[in-house]
């Protein structure tokens, strides 16, 4: 393990998001000495002020780490997002204060993939339904409730090109014969061409010809709903809809209505703008009782594999960090790398 002779003791680390376990993080830190202090992610900001005001590193995941947040946090000397997505974090305000922000963007590239390519295979082969009928029933006939559809010659829409965009379309593509295309405004024609992606040049146009459309954009102002009504009425062949992203990508009520109108056939669902999902009060509460529709808890990225990848690659960054050394940027986001010249930040 990295670091091994550190001495952590007077370091405070804030830990959000505990309902995250990360036991191999943890305890790197309190090996060392560190105070680790461990929050619930629906932490009240006043509280999560309170508890930085003397921290020196900041782990989060989905806790929002808001302006407030950083101006409390006095003797903050960096910022980790154990994770991939950075819009919770008010990075202006961090690079203000020469605070550096890093992510851990390719510990789960191909494992998300792969979360969305199992949502879109049992979909399209009702394996949801199936199994609940033969749970209640034993056995069932081959009725047309039943029949699903291959994947070979079909049209796979990705939406963001990027790395776990382009994982999916390999396994869509050169795995099991489908054709694929992408829109993607900051990737070239050439260079899609040569992983075997047709590029579209406007979203409508692209959705018009899906059979599946998967999304792998990141979020951030101009990507925020920008599938909703209009996007939908777009979706000429009722496709297949599957988001592993992030929830705030999609207009969600525009999402039940495609449903409940047929524009899209099924989806599969692993993240939402509000999270966690529950039975009662949350605005999506009825997709429970849809057999076209696979919910997953955010948890597409959460293999043995894609664990250790990004226990490993938190750890160099916090020791990056509190050694005093050029932090790692392995993202093209611009907003991490406009670090240059402002924080102490090394871009692969």
């Amino acid at each position: 393990m990295t670091g091994s002779s550190l001495d952590l003791h007077g370091i405070k680390v804030v830990r959000t998001d505990s309902e995250i376990e990360c036991d191999d993080i943890d305890a790197w830190f309190t090996s060392r000495g560190a105070e680790l202090v461990l929050l619930p992610a629906d932490i009240d900001e006043a509280d999560l002020c309170k508890a930085v005001s003397d921290a020196t590193l900041i782990l989060m995941c989905y806790t929002t780490i808001s302006a407030k947040v950083i101006e409390a946090a006095e003797k903050l000397r960096g910022i980790v997002k154990y994770g991939v997505g950075i819009d919770a974090i008010d990075i202006p305000v961090a690079t203000e204060r020469g605070i550096p922000v890093v992510n851990v963007p390719e510990y789960a590239e191909q494992t998300v993939a792969e979360g969305a390519f199992c949502l879109m295979l049992a979909l399209v082969k009702k394996l949801l339904p199936i199994h609940q009928a033969m749970q209640q029933n034993g056995w069932i006939d081959p009725t047309s409730d039943w029949m699903g559809n291959d994947i070979n010659d079909k049209c796979v829409a990705i939406v963001g090109a990027g790395r776990i965009g382009r994982a999916f379309a390999r396994m869509a593509g050169q795995g099991f014969g489908a054709k694929v295309i992408a829109y993607d405004p900051h990737v070239d024609v050439a260079e899609l061409h040569a992983l075997g992606i047709e590029k579209i040049h406007t979203l409508h146009e692209l959705l018009a010809q899906a059979d599946i459309v998967s999304m792998h954009t990141v979020l951030n102002d101009s990507t925020r709903t920008m599938i909703g009504d209009d996007e939908f009425a777009a979706m000429r062949r009722q496709p297949v809809f599957i988001n592993v992203s992030r929830g705030a990508l999609v207009d969600e009520s525009a999402l039940l209505n495609a449903l409940n109108t047929q524009k899209i056939s099924a989806a599969g669902l692993d993240v939402f703008t509000n999270e966690p999902l529950n039975r009662s009060t949350h605005a999506l509460a009825g997709l429970y009782e849809s057999d076209n529709v696979i919910l997953s808890p955010h948890l597409t990225f959460y293999t043995q594999e894609a664990m250790q990848r990004l226990t490993d690659d938190t750890l160099a960054r916090c020791e990056e960090i509190l050694t005093g050394q050029s932090v790692t940027i392995r993202s093209n986001d611009p907003r991490l790398t406009a670090q240059h010249g402002v924080v102490n930040v090394r871009h692969l």
